[in-house]
C-alpha cells in the first residue's frame, strides 16, 4: 500500500500533504525529512481512523512524478482486514467466535501495529469469506 503524498517547499519548511487523508499534515526541513515525517503522519491518520471505527481508504492514483510512502506490508494486510470487518460489520467477539480463539487473540490479531504473522491475517479474511493475494512486482 502506497500512498501519494504532496511535498511543497513551504519558507525553509517543505509542507506534507496526503490527498487520502486531509487530516494528515506535517513538515520536513528538506525532502528525506518531509517522507519520514510523512509516514509518521500517516499512521496516526490511520490510527484515528480505526479508533474512530471509520474504513480506511485505499491509495489513490498517484499523479506524474508524485512521491510515495509505502507501508509496510503486515500494516496494509491488517488495513485489509479490519476493512472488510467494517463492511461486513462483524466485530472482534464475532470474528473470535469465527475463528475459535479468544478475544484478546483477535484484539492482537487486529491491532495494525502487533506484529502478527501473514498467516494469521490470512486465516481471519478467510473467516469473512475473502482470500489475501500477494505478489512480486
Amino acid at each position: 500500500m502506497k500512498y501519494p503524498v504532496n511535498i511543497e517547499p513551504d519558507g525553509k519548511f517543505f509542507l506534507v500533504t496526503f490527498p487520502d487523508f486531509p487530516e494528515a499534515i506535517t513538515q520536513g526541513n528538506d525532502i528525506e525529512d518531509a517522507l519520514l515525517h510523512g509516514a509518521d503522519v500517516l499512521e496516526s491518520a490511520i490510527d484515528g481512523y480505526i479508533e474512530d471505527d471509520i474504513p480506511i481508504p485505499a491509495p489513490s492514483k498517484p499523479k506524474r512524478g508524485q512521491r510515495m510512502v509505502e507501508l509496510p506490508a503486515s500494516y496494509a494486510a491488517k488495513i485489509l482486514l479490519l476493512n472488510e470487518m467494517a463492511v461486513q460489520k462483524v466485530r472482534p467477539a464475532e470474528l473470535a467466535r469465527r475463528l475459535k480463539m479468544t478475544r484478546s487473540e483477535v484484539t492482537r490479531l487486529i491491532d495494525w501495529r502487533h506484529t502478527t504473522k501473514i498467516d494469521g491475517i490470512a486465516v481471519a479474511l478467510k473467516a469473512l469469506g475473502k482470500t489475501l493475494e500477494m505478489r512480486a512486482v
